[in-house]
């Protein structure tokens, strides 16, 4: 009987999770690139950070060629983007359209692995005139990717504002704008052909600034609540814990008013402002955007889904990765990112342990090391700099010394500069030297060379780990011990699974 059981649930498991045989790829968190910085990273330096942060999915606002280089033989996948200026042309023109490809997705790919291709931004409801050259303009890409045979690998969409759907909450009175329906309904139509999401910038900050009172700012930080304070759908009795599952079921709802089943929803934008107007903005704060950006990655690894799909979890990029100081008030827009330009974060974020993507969460002790791939006449000169004016503590790579070796420059510099942000006590702008240091959550201690913000680890310490970790590596050995019945049920569903998902490839086994 509870053999029985168990198979039925494993059973019930695959087909449940039938939305993860059609999608690309499990659910992720990315980041969004924004430009308007100063002294933005060069692109090989870009890449360093985002492979030191685990970051492997990005989206771009345009088609940066520098970019699209660096991230060459990469794991790192972007979305590269037809800015809402170059609608015209490519609509009107299919050899224009091609040409377009071809510059900025064949001269990559697969080399550089661009995942999708965003026509314009939010064009419907920021340049409404331009609405009748979505569909076009797509379409014409779309044509020139499958004559270059990229249309299976290479996605196309536009991202929308939340603003195209009308009485979002409750989610299952959403409907999309009705003025906009003769854009897209074809549009949606043209995903579900071809297997693309409806990519939506979905902000949970705004619906707290523009509902201020309504919709309590807890339930868009994904706060723990009580089922008093849980959003409740009347008409489906679907308990809401946070805001951004609601404006992603809103999504599902209005797509299903039109008959449209079977696009997944990609949130292309959500993120929190960390600074904002005192008056005007009170709730940009960091504190908020640590929790809901935090909250936010928890949330997409958690896998649960939504209520109405809790078997699919939209992946999510993240907006932004840098502060873009360029940009114009309110101050709110100038403070989205994750960190400053110049590497450091613009606040703790709360991400240990979970998934990793962030792998080097912020709130561990940070350390200021020399930045990869730097020139080193000016890593020289910076060396000299912290050891000379700047007042670092540099007795520990005097020859003889224990952080001496390895005897480079990169080595040397990477001790003094953490020495000069410890003694600035990591203070914003501390770990620069003109683009030549990152900030680490690495500890980059060595041998007997302890940098100045390392805490040293007893030997008594380093044993209990050593003997735990004996104690685990056992357990791992009993728990993956499985019983004859255990390995059937599996096969079982192995095949259940393949005839699901690839029932062409049973004819092959």
């Amino acid at each position: 009987m509870g053999n029985s059981i168990l198979t039925l649930l494993l059973i019930h498991t695959i087909f449940f999770n039938y939305y993860y045989c059609i999608s690309s790829e499990p659910s992720f968190v990315g980041v969004n690139i924004g430009t308007d910085v100063s002294n933005l990273l060069s692109p090989s330096h870009l890449l360093s950070f985002l492979q030191f942060h685990k970051i492997t999915q990005i989206r771009i606002y345009d088609a940066n060629p520098e970019i699209l280089t660096a991230l060459s033989h990469t794991n790192i996948s972007v979305i590269i983007t037809l800015p809402n200026n170059q609608l015209l042309a490519i609509a009107s023109s299919n050899t224009t359209a091609a040409t377009w490809i071809y510059r900025n997705v064949v001269a990559y790919y697969p080399q550089t692995l661009i995942s999708a291709i965003s026509v314009g931004d939010e064009v419907l409801t920021t340049v409404p005139s331009s609405a009748p050259l979505i569909l076009p303009a797509i379409q014409s890409l779309y044509s020139a990717l499958v004559a270059s045979n990229l249309h299976q690998h290479v996605k196309i969409s536009t991202p929308h504002a939340a603003s195209v759907i009308l009485e979002p909450f409750p989610p299952s009175q959403a409907y999309f704008n009705q003025t906009l329906l003769p854009y897209i309904l074809p549009l949606l139509q043209f995903l579900s052909r071809t297997g693309s999401p409806l990519m939506m910038n979905l902000y949970p900050y705004y619906v707290v600034v523009e509902r201020k009172g309504v919709i309590p700012v807890d339930n868009a930080l994904f706060k723990p609540l009580t089922p008093d304070k849980e959003m409740v759908d009347p008409n489906t009795l679907l308990h809401y814990e946070n805001v951004l599952d609601a404006m992603v079921d809103a999504a599902y709802f209005s797509m299903k008013n039109l008959n449209v089943t079977d696009v997944v929803v990609l949130v292309t934008e959500s993120g929190w402002p960390s600074k904002g107007d005192a008056k005007e903005e009170p709730y940009a704060t960091k504190d908020n955007a640590d929790t809901y950006n935090s909250n936010l990655i928890k949330h997409v690894f958690d896998h649960s889904g939504t209520p109405l799909h809790p078997e699919i979890t939209s992946s999510v990029y993240i907006y932004e990765l840098f502060n873009e100081d360029l940009k114009s008030p309110p101050v709110s827009e100038a403070n989205w990112g994750l960190f400053h330009g110049n590497t450091t974060p613009a606040y703790l974020l709360h991400v240990s342990g979970i998934g990793s993507f962030m792998a080097n969460d912020t709130t561990n002790q940070t350390y200021c090391i020399a930045m990869d791939g730097f020139d080193s006449k000016m890593l020289q000169a910076a060396l000299d700099w912290a050891c000379g004016p700047g007042q670092a503590n540099c007795s520990e790579i005097q020859p003889g010394q224990s952080c001496y070796q390895p005897n480079n420059v990169k080595n040397h510099a990477s001790y003094a500069f953490d020495s000069y942000f410890q003694i600035q006590a990591k203070t914003p702008g501390s770990c620069d030297f003109k683009g030549a240091a990152m900030i680490t959550t690495t500890d980059p201690s060595h041998g007997s060379c302890i940098f100045p913000g390392s805490k040293k680890v007893s030997k008594k310490t380093k044993q209990m780990v050593n003997s735990t970790k004996s104690t685990s590596d056992g357990d791992k050995l009993r728990i993956t011990t499985f019983s004859s019945f255990k390995i059937s049920v599996v096969n079982n569903i192995l095949h259940i699974f393949l005839a699901v998902c690839f029932p062409t490839l049973l004819l092959v086994i």
